[in-house]
């Protein structure tokens, strides 16, 4: 629909014309139960909107998308639907001061994540539904004014089939057959939510005496699907959240303003979770059906306490349009390490930011597409593309910066004064930087224009000179940029020199926190100072940079980085040499041999686990090809041994469990994998429970060691939600030019399978070993993403089009073949633009990995 990408400008102009004083919606979706589980299916919307227009007489639009609308009236006058809706937008002419519109609708059910999505539980036949809206998608449930700054209160009505419960952002009852929610807070349309079906939901109390001597009570729940009730550990969600309520009460000095705390993991879900007030949504796969490592209960915590600071970051204050994305999610981000950190069992929580986080943020920042941190933000397409690793992970360092150059203290000071003066209205970037310009006395406009509104990462580097008796004579710290992004910023960094210890540990003597601004500095706090064996620029990680290292320095990393005592100095020397593997600057034979030699001594489970997806990474885009072979088989052979070596039961053993998976590539490998499944082999201390079987088959079946007959063996034995999205990447992942046919036409070419099935799909589809028989599909791709574009939904052709990009045809060629769609396509939405030349690019820095890597044989 030409009105369905709403622009910057036209809802710049909307807010100035209307105000909004309250929605109220009223649901029927009774219909979504009974039929067939695929069937197209509607429910009755109707919304009442009570506004003003400060120019009567004016005319403006309300958002709606929907298949049919059965009536429109303004201000008690009827109007012809087939006249004022075209599909998206519904014509609001001769506006009144005061005016209500009511609009009755039949609204469509989702099978795409967007809107009210409609799950049905194989296991049980069940219904389950929940709403995801952000950034523009409540209009696909009820009508409304679809922008950040327009925020009312609303009520909320909803009727459901009996046996249901339903839940919405205020506390609801049911009385006469409907529930009814109390009315909100003025919040934003993309943060109002509805659940409804049979979850399971447990209940609790979170009690705090506030400062004033009145106690806080609010209310808590949890829910799930009741085939998950099994494994839902709500306790542990239930800590969490507690946790996280005393650390903000205790540093934001503003109340949690949203009466209960609901918190609901849902199927098929497309983000990590959404901070709707009163009810936040997560992806059901944070409820863990199998045994996982500490690192993905920290990841659930960060993402409970992430969600918990946009109740303040995002909620009670919000951007006013999208370009300002970063003044919730930036804030989220930091603030959910923070609070893990100081507040809950994961103190280790800074390492996995340095090394997991910051990783995400180096590669969009070195993307074509890279943007400042505030984005220049056109329209809803801008917006959903820019929910990516800058607005979130690059803003979050920086604000990791920002406590370092402004101090703890005065950041969080700022915070409390922001609240208390936008508290449920709208802000930019100049009323955050105000209030800590007030707190710091320090000019938060300088600091800004370098960390906030220019884009690109520096790298930083050591330069060491000795003396005649060894000791540094001067240490200098050179800052380059790249020449598309040339701005060199200040940096708090702290330095650190490191030695051999008697007992072999590579332990820090010497460390200086300082500033470098401009192209070189010098250090003078460390002249005189013994010569070190390495020196580690942005030690205890205070700045967002790339870290690289002097010639000595990159040495030491080479024979000793598993002797680095301190974890975080570790794991941010992973990181670099990771950068340089990228960056071709380190042959990527290199890397893999770097965590051959050092990864089993590595003791923190989530630098363990980024190791092992970095060297798989480096195998499958920067190894030369002709040397695949034998790094495949050498990660195969020490992921084996590391597996043997793991202490039994360990969650270290499981980690090498699944990456020995990822890499088997022999007879022998399949063997053991065939034999785990089985029960013909077994390693001492490993249980092979539900989720781990299929991360054993998956390599089977794309290697052709397993086959249908197989799967639907183990789909007997597993028939659920999880087991059904596991089998169809599985399905997906079979060495047949026919398989990989039928998967192709299922995603492209028919609407038939659901947002998670898509996902699975392609994952299934795009297998490294299978390059040969995926070869036809890179014409097919270029020849099918404008449709997918026009005719699918932003969501499902986002996933379509990254994920199917022939990245794996990794040849100049294919390069070439992109650079002639992006010619002829110069008119195309930006946004399509946009993802097409990121894959292009990561396959560009791919190609010259390789030549690094190819280069390096040569001199072998």
């Amino acid at each position: 629909m030409p009105g369905e990408n709403l622009s910057r400008d036209e809802a710049q102009e909307r807010a100035a014309l209307l105000s909004v004083d309250g929605y109220d919606v009223s649901l029927d979706v009774r219909s979504a139960v009974g039929g067939g589980a695929d069937e197209p299916r509607t429910f009755r919307s109707v919304t009442t909107i009570r506004f003003r227009c400060n120019e009567p007489g004016a005319a403006s639009f309300a958002d709606l998308i929907a298949p049919s609308v059965t009536s429109v009236s303004l201000n008690g006058r009827d109007l012809d639907p087939g006249e004022v809706f075209d599909g998206s937008r519904i014509l609001l002419e001769d506006l009144a001061a005061e005016n209500e519109l009511v609009v009755d609708a039949q609204c469509a059910y989702s099978r795409t994540g967007e809107g009210l999505h409609r799950f049905v539980d194989p296991e049980d036949g069940e219904v389950y539904l929940y709403t995801q809206y952000e950034p523009a998608d409540a209009r696909r449930v009820f009508a409304n004014f679809e922008q950040p700054d327009l925020k009312a209160p609303f009520r909320f009505e909803v009727r459901a089939a009996e046996e249901w419960t339903v839940w919405s952002n205020g506390a609801g009852e049911r009385a006469d057959g409907v529930w009814r929610f109390a009315e909100t807070k003025p919040i934003s349309t993309y943060i109002t939510c509805v659940v409804a079906g049979p979850y399971h939901y447990v209940t609790d109390l979170y009690r705090r005496e506030l400062a004033d001597g009145t106690t806080l009570e609010i209310p808590l729940g949890a829910m799930c699907r009741k085939g998950l009730a099994p494994y839902f550990e709500a306790e542990d969600v239930f800590l969490i959240t507690k946790q996280g309520l005393d650390f903000f009460h205790e540093h934001f000095d503003y109340p949690y303003p949203f009466g209960k705390y609901d918190q609901a993991f849902v199927p098929e879900y497309n983000l990590g979770a959404m901070e709707n007030p009163g009810l936040v949504t997560f992806r059901e796969e944070y409820i863990f059906r199998g045994k996982v490592t500490r690192l993905s209960y920290e990841n659930r915590a960060n993402v409970i306490l992430h969600e918990m600071a946009h109740m303040w970051f995002g909620d009670l204050v919000t951007m006013e349009w999208w370009d300002d994305l970063w003044l919730k999610e930036s804030f989220a981000d930091f603030m959910g390490s923070f609070s893990m950190v100081e507040a809950t069992r994961f103190t280790e929580g800074w390492i996995t930011f340095a090394n997991r986080r910051k990783a995400w943020a180096y590669r969009a920042d070195q993307l074509p597409s890279t943007h400042p941190v505030t984005a220049d933000i056109r329209d809803l397409q801008d917006a959903k593309l820019n929910f990516d690793g800058i607005t979130y992970a690059k803003g979050a360092s920086v604000l990791k910066q920002l406590v370092a150059y402004v101090g703890r203290d005065a950041f969080l000071e700022g915070a409390r004064r922001y609240f208390k003066r936008h508290a449920y209205g709208n802000t930019r970037l100049g009323d955050l930087l105000s209030v800590l310009a007030e707190t710091s006395g320090r000019d938060m406009g300088a600091w800004a224009r370098s960390w906030l509104q220019t884009a690109g990462v520096n790298s930083l580097t050591p330069q060491v000179l000795l003396d005649a008796e060894g000791r540094i004579a001067e240490l200098a710290v050179v800052q380059e940029a790249p020449e598309s992004h040339p701005e060199l910023r200040p940096h708090r960094v702290a330095i650190g020199l490191y030695r051999l210890e008697e007992g072999g540990a590579l332990v820090r003597y010497a460390r200086v926190e300082t500033d470098v601004d401009g192209p070189r500095t010098v250090v003078t706090e460390l002249a005189g100072e013994a010569a070190p064996e390495l020196v580690l620029v942005n030690d205890d990680d205070l700045t967002y940079c790339k870290i690289r290292f002097d010639e000595t320095s990159l040495e030491t990393l080479h024979t000793h980085l598993g002797d680095i005592a301190d974890p975080l100095a570790r794991a941010l020397c992973w990181s670099a040499l990771w950068n340089l593997t990228r960056d071709a600057m380190l042959p990527a034979r290199d890397f893999i041999a770097l965590v051959l030699r050092f990864a089993g001594r590595e003791s923190d489970i989530g630098v363990l686990q980024m190791l092992h997806a970095w060297a798989e990474s480096a195998l499958v885009h920067y190894v030369a090809p002709p040397l695949r072979a034998t790094g495949a088989r050498l990660l195969a052979e020490g992921a084996e041994r590391e597996l043997y070596a793991a202490e039994p039961g360990s969650e270290h053993q499981l980690a090498w469990a699944r990456f020995f998976a990822q890499t088997a590539e022999d007879q022998g490998g399949f063997e053991l994998l065939q034999g785990l499944l089985d029960g013909t082999s077994v390693i001492e201390g490993l249980g092979v429970d539900q989720e781990l079987r299929w991360t054993f088959l998956e390599p089977l079946v794309a290697h052709g060691y397993a086959d249908e007959k197989t799967l639907e063996a183990e789909l007997a034995r597993d028939d659920t939600a999880s087991g059904r999205r596991h089998q169809v990447r599985c399905l997906a992942a079979r060495p047949s030019a026919a398989v990989k046919a039928q998967a192709w036409a299922q995603v492209v070419e028919s609407e038939e399978l659901s947002n998670a099935l898509v996902e699975a799909t392609i994952a299934g589809f795009a297998q490294p070993s299978q390059r040969e028989l995926l070869a036809p599909y890179a014409q097919k791709y270029f020849a099918a993403i404008d449709r997918v574009w026009s005719e699918r939904s932003i969501q499902i052709a986002m996933t379509v089009v990254k994920g199917l990009y022939p990245y794996l045809q990794d040849s100049p060629q294919t390069l070439v073949e992109t650079d002639v769609w992006l010619a002829a396509h110069d008119a195309a939405p930006p946004a399509l633009r946009r993802l097409v030349l990121e894959a292009w690019d990561d396959l560009a820095r791919g190609l010259r990995g390789q030549a690094c890597d190819a280069r390096a044989e040569e001199r072998h």
